[in-house]
């Protein structure tokens, strides 16, 4: 990984935290109570953000395309700005898959990746957090990190352009329509 692909992975990941902080902090810009939830906003964006990329990313290596991740500085300014109205919509960057003979049924796997990682995270610590119990310190942290991941998987399921789910519509309804469903009744439950 190169410093630029780094720094802009470092970048996104602390602007994008910093916005799920305000939201998630409940108190619009009570600085103590987004300090409470900031470490945890780190947690969940670094799992569900990062990871995400990094799926993107050697997905591609596999397919023998070179991956970089880019961040998107107009895309990390407007997350901080929902932020403020409370919600987040982050479009932080993206990673650009560069060579190699991407057909689509490959792009499509690359696209799928990503969700793909975050449902996994997002299983993962739905159930670390019943197994601790609400009563645990870690408890808010783990389904903290479960409700972003399952929401950075939905979004980015959307079939819409330029979005993972729309280059997995356009190779196979039925793959999108098998990892959507189940992804919008778990989010929703």
């Amino acid at each position: 990984m190169h410093a630029k692909e780094r720094n802009d992975l470092i970048i996104s990941w602390i602007t994008i935290s910093i916005a799920f902080a305000w939201v998630f902090g409940r108190q619009g810009l009570n600085i103590t109570s987004f300090l409470s939830v900031f470490p945890m906003a780190l947690v969940a964006v670094g799992t569900g953000f990062i990871l995400h990329e990094l799926a993107h990313k050697y997905t591609a290596i596999h397919f023998g395309a070179r991956a970089e991740y880019r961040a998107w500085m107009q895309g990390l300014v407007f997350a901080l700005l929902t932020s403020l109205i409370g919600f987040v919509f982050a479009a932080p960057g993206a990673t650009y898959i560069f060579g190699g003979h991407i057909n689509a049924k490959k792009n499509a796997l690359i696209s799928l990746a990503g969700p793909a990682t975050n449902i996994v995270l997002g299983i993962a610590f739905i159930t670390l957090a019943f197994l601790i119990g609400p009563y645990n310190p870690f408890f808010e942290t783990a389904s903290l990190t479960a409700s972003v991941n399952l929401f950075l998987a939905l979004f980015n399921m959307l079939p819409i352009f330029p979005l993972d789910g729309s280059k997995v519509f356009s190779w196979s309804k039925g793959v999108w329509a098998l990892v959507f469903v189940p992804l919008l009744v778990l989010v929703f439950l």
